[in-house]
């Protein structure tokens, strides 16, 4: 069996990285933080205790600013392929904690690539770059697309893509750069406003919520579906040489789009709930991103499954589904969260 390490295990897109890689035999390590509380809902049904003879998939603890766990770490699992989707990920509080969000998404990468290289063990790995990096270049971006970062959280992004690059060509490492998209799911962190809009609507038409306040409703953002993209990552290091990707649906929407088409589907209109707060807007904003994923298409054979709309549906019905409200439309029921696995390296939907 396969063995990979996934940093960032117990977020949006390291659960379902988890599931997509258990669903092709691996055994999975993740690495989370200690809490005092338990932060691993979202990997809760795929966890098995370990003492079970079956179990492939197993927590430990540390933290992206210790370098030396990460190295006891990477030399104890000896991984095949290491996944980095750890960070400080949440860009409008980049402006409050620079220095963390420098710390644990700049640095945290150059300490878990240098825990590999001492390690010495051949390993794959994927580093989790975002599209925040291009900032406000021209679009549509793709690899050739200069950066141009407008936050902390992109500036430690683009800090941690080029050291990437120095370790692949300096010390040969199997190293690849996944330039993501926004891609949202159910899963997604509630203070992110996709899914702080889909949460919303359904509190709105519960009645436990009067408004909605939201920042920017102008910035246009390239939106998918995480399962999908979660598929790319594995497919970056299953290539005969490492390289970078940007992964996207190349189609833009605006955050006034995404808040039409939720609240349309919900039978509500947005503008009577809404309010423009202006503590979420950014002392510099992105815009406008939209993706050029031809080469992804063309060398990885990947293209997104699941579209804008069908998207906003999955997450409206899912956060119905959670507090007890029906499901508005029953033909996208079968697109939920718990509707959805993966088998054969396919997206099955009961």
């Amino acid at each position: 069996m396969k063995k990979a390490l996934i940093t960032g295990i117990t977020g949006q897109d390291g659960s379902y990285l988890a599931e997509f890689l258990l669903s092709k035999g691996y055994v999975v390590h993740g690495l989370i933080r200690r809490s005092s509380t338990f932060n691993t809902d979202r990997i809760e049904h795929i966890y098995v205790d370990p003492h079970d003879p079956e179990a492939r998939l197993f927590l430990h603890y540390g933290d992206l600013n210790d370098g030396g766990q990460l190295s006891n770490l990477i030399y104890n699992i000896q991984p095949d392929e290491v996944y980095h989707l750890g960070a400080q990920s949440h860009v409008r509080v980049s402006f409050d904690m620079p220095e963390f969000t420098g710390d644990i998404t700049g640095l945290g990468t150059t300490r878990l690539l240098e825990a590999v290289r001492r390690s010495g063990i051949k390993t794959r790995f994927y580093q989790a770059s975002s599209s925040e990096m291009f900032g406000d270049a021209p679009a549509p971006q793709d690899e050739n697309t200069p950066f141009r970062p407008r936050s902390p959280y992109a500036v430690a992004k683009v800090y941690a893509y080029w050291m990437v690059r120095n370790y692949k060509e300096g010390y040969g490492m199997f190293a690849a750069n996944g330039i993501l998209f926004n891609h949202e799911s159910p899963r997604r962190g509630e203070t992110f406003v996709t899914r702080k809009i889909t949460r919303a609507l359904a509190r709105i038409k519960l009645g436990l919520q009067d408004k909605l306040y939201l920042g920017n409703l102008e910035a246009k953002r390239d939106w998918g579906y995480a399962p999908d993209y979660v598929e790319a990552m594995w497919l970056m290091l299953q290539q005969d040489e490492p390289d970078d990707f940007v992964i996207g649906t190349g189609e833009s929407h605006s955050v006034k789009e995404f808040l039409g088409e939720a609240f349309s589907y919900a039978g509500l209109d947005w503008r009577e709930y809404v309010e423009i707060d202006q503590r979420y807007f950014r002392p510099l904003e992105t815009e406008f991103l939209l993706s050029n994923p031809a080469k992804a298409r063309k060398r990885l054979g990947w293209s997104p499954r699941i579209n804008f709309k069908d998207l906003v549906k999955i997450m409206v019905d899912y956060d119905m589904e959670f507090l007890g409200i029906s499901p508005v439309g029953e033909g996208i029921k079968i697109l939920n969260d718990k509707g959805i696995h993966w088998t054969n390296n396919k997206l099955i939907r009961r």
